[in-house]
């Protein structure tokens, strides 16, 4: 059951040189730009990731919209399917200056066009005028909320064979808005990587641009990798898991399971979780049940060492102290065990979570589980595997093959 990597493999090797060489490029004049008239083989292209899971609680990419290209930093989201930036309409709620906000110029987006048909699905957003503005509303588990105008502009993606696309893509410009967090964060919107008709990947992959394939790479230390198709994805190494499939909602979730949860290599009576693969979440989240059995287990395995809870620290709802703050996890992974969730339909697909992948250390120096009771926060029996348990992986999400895959992976560039 040990998927621990000693080193980078060197296939990862010559994917970070490939990054490197992405990552350095900037846009030019003298860029080869595709011609959309030709049919070409499909490319992909990567974002460098910004952010943490503590203390920032998110990660984002700079991500460029408009000829010439203007870059918005947008929180990574697989768990919706929708972009939007913040827009300068003008903007209610919006968290960045007004010069940084997005400025629709006559490029709004019919309520005819069949991209809006898709985002207004819900009887509550019916299309009385054809020619006019496509309005939409999305709202997110936090119980934050973005409405708004949809608009298309050119979006200038440096590909992996070295051409310069600037394909019209729609997205969302958001124009009232309101976080559920406390304060809201200061990114400039959302790019959303599900597999809905609405995202960004689905629209690049219709052009023939790229493999309907998305990415990721977190690092503990902060930082990583964003890619769209399937050039970056290691040749071995990689474990898989079926997507599960689900007509039952608009955004196609990336959802996957039954799984197992194992405590230090141990059954446990916690069986049969389906999960939800979401980058936008920053912690992990199971159900109430399966919460109060981890707690339980994870309590009684530290029993005579050197911690106590931590009642005083409103970080997260469970934090221990010991007998001095704790500077780092490395400071506290020898008196905690490792986990890892076993999917039962997929022959030895292991999800390795070691103490890292599911405690914090916080500002006073106590170690906080970073597995959260989604029931208490409305998600009732949905289950989360946020950026916390997806730090240090590769995390493939193959929407061609319906399935998803990681590997250990330092993820730094």
């Amino acid at each position: 059951m040990d998927m621990k990597s000693r080193g980078i493999p060197f296939t990862m090797f010559l994917l970070f040189l490939l990054l490197s060489a992405i990552f350095s490029t900037s846009f030019s004049k003298t860029d080869h730009v595709l011609n959309s008239k030709k049919p070409i083989p499909p490319s992909s292209v990567a974002f460098r990731i910004q952010g943490n899971v503590y203390p920032l609680g998110y990660y984002t990419v700079s991500f460029p919209i408009g000829n010439p290209p203007k870059l918005y930093d947008l929180d990574i989201d697989t768990g919706s399917d929708f972009t939007w930036v913040q827009c300068d309409a003008p903007c209610s709620g919006c968290t960045i200056p007004r010069n940084s906000q997005y400025k629709p110029r006559g490029n709004l987006v019919k309520c005819g066009d069949p991209l809006c048909g898709a985002i207004q699905s819900a009887p509550s957003h019916p299309c009385a005028d054809p020619n006019g503005q496509c309005d939409f509303e999305v709202e997110y588990a936090d119980q934050g909320s973005s409405l708004g105008v949809l608009v298309r502009d050119n979006i200038p993606l440096k590909l992996s064979n070295g051409s310069l696309a600037r394909p019209m893509l729609s997205f969302g410009c958001g124009y009232d808005l309101h976080s559920g967090h406390s304060p809201p964060p200061s990114t400039a919107g959302v790019l959303g990587l599900g597999n809905g008709k609405t995202s960004i990947l689905f629209q690049l992959n219709s052009l023939g641009l790229i493999r309907n394939v998305v990415g990721h790479c977190l690092s503990g230390r902060g930082g990583g990798f964003l890619f769209f198709g399937d050039k970056f994805i290691p040749q071995s190494g990689v474990v898989w898991t079926p997507i599960l499939q689900s007509s039952s909602s608009s955004v196609k979730h990336y959802k996957t399971g039954p799984a197992d949860l194992f405590f230090n290599g141990k059954p446990t009576p916690i069986k049969g979780l389906e999960l939800t693969f979401d980058s936008g979440s920053s912690y992990t989240y199971f159900n109430s049940q399966a919460h109060r059995a981890l707690v339980q287990l994870v309590t009684n395995d530290i029993k005579g060492k050197p911690l106590s809870r931590a009642t005083e620290d409103q970080t997260l709802p469970v934090c221990w102290k010991g007998p001095k703050p704790f500077k780092s996890l490395h400071d506290v992974s020898s008196n905690f065990k490792p986990l890892a969730l076993s999917f039962t339909k997929s022959k030895n697909s292991l999800l390795q979570l070691p103490p890292q992948a599911y405690l914090i250390v916080t500002k006073y120096g106590n170690v906080c589980l970073g597995i959260l009771d989604g029931t208490e926060i409305g998600l009732g029996n949905i289950n989360i595997i946020g950026d916390i348990s997806l730090q240090d992986k590769i995390v493939i999400y193959d929407n061609e093959k319906h399935q998803i895959g990681w590997a250990p992976a330092t993820c730094q560039v």
